[in-house]
């Protein structure tokens, strides 16, 4: 008897079974971190909102016009207007840019700041008395009472909004990097290295950091969530950027003595703020679950 081989037609119609490790992994991934998915979506809208802001904004958001204060939300004015008859959307989406680069700055200069500060605590061992006894002077301080007194002695800048916020998120990841720094510092790995004379810098690179990611991940989200919030109080209060720069915090302080007549210019800001802030928060808890390998073999 003579075996037959397969046709051509028969291997095309046959499912390539090599193929399919590569297709379905992904939605089975994604079908399992679903906080990763939604915060992710929510946050890319939020963003691209912002980024498009000069070209989706149909006013430019200082332009006043008497005429048409406090209107509600109709076909002109999506969001309604504010008591100067400013369109309260093309203000909100502009608002959003301020958010998303303090959100994004303070996130990557805490982050910086906090992991050399905590490896330099965790593994120069008579810098830590000194360095912790800062952080914790700094942490006995309620955050948003030490940006305030920051902002006092700046000029009101967007810049000076980045640091009076980063200054108290810092000692918060200094304590996080210096506590796995204390852990790692003891492992045989580590010692490993030591021993064959690797130098320091080396070390944290190599074998330290990469152990630190996923944590950090989590903490820079709570990090960017935190500094969102204090943007926008701190604009609230009359403290933060400038007035004629628009933001969700001095949007809704605007409104606030119109919450009767005009609950809109409080209303959309918040939503806004709110979603931003929620997005963030499922951001990192999604990461958090993907990047942990002891969580994703428990998934």
């Amino acid at each position: 008897m003579t075996a037959t081989l397969p046709s051509r037609q028969d291997a095309a119609a046959r499912p390539a079974d090599d193929d399919a490790p590569f297709v379905l992994p992904r939605w089975y991934w994604a079908r399992k971190h679903p906080t990763l998915v939604i915060g992710a979506v929510l946050l890319l809208a939020v963003a691209a909102l912002a980024i498009a802001a000069p070209w989706i904004s149909p006013f430019d958001p200082q332009d006043i016009d008497p005429l048409a204060r406090m209107q509600p939300p109709s076909a002109e004015h999506w969001f309604g207007t504010d008591a100067l008859g400013r369109d309260v959307f093309s203000r909100a989406v502009w608002g959003g840019r301020v958010s998303m680069i303090v959100a994004l700055s303070v996130g990557l200069l805490s982050t910086v700041l906090g992991v050399s500060i905590g490896l330099t605590a965790g593994f120069v061992r008579w810098t830590d008395g000194f360095l912790m006894r800062v952080m914790d002077g700094l942490m006995a301080i309620p955050g948003i009472l030490l940006a305030i007194a920051l902002m006092a002695l700046t000029q009101a800048s967007l810049g000076a909004v980045i640091v009076a916020i980063t200054v108290p998120e810092v000692p918060r990841v200094v304590r996080l990097v210096r506590s796995m720094a204390l852990t790692l510092r003891e492992q045989l790995y580590v010692e490993a290295a030591h021993a064959v004379g690797t130098r320091l810098p080396v070390i944290l690179l190599r074998h330290v950091l990469p152990n630190m990611v996923a944590p950090l991940i989590v903490q820079a989200t709570f990090v960017a969530a935190a500094a969102v919030l204090t943007e926008a109080a701190l604009s609230f209060l009359g403290v933060g950027v400038p007035a004629q720069t628009p933001s969700w915090g001095n949007i809704m302080a605007e409104g606030r003595n119109f919450v009767a007549v005009a609950f809109h210019i409080l209303l959309y800001p918040g939503l806004l703020l709110a979603a931003t802030v929620l997005a963030i928060n499922l951001l990192g808890d999604g990461l958090r679950d993907a990047l942990d390998p002891r969580l994703a073999r428990q998934l």
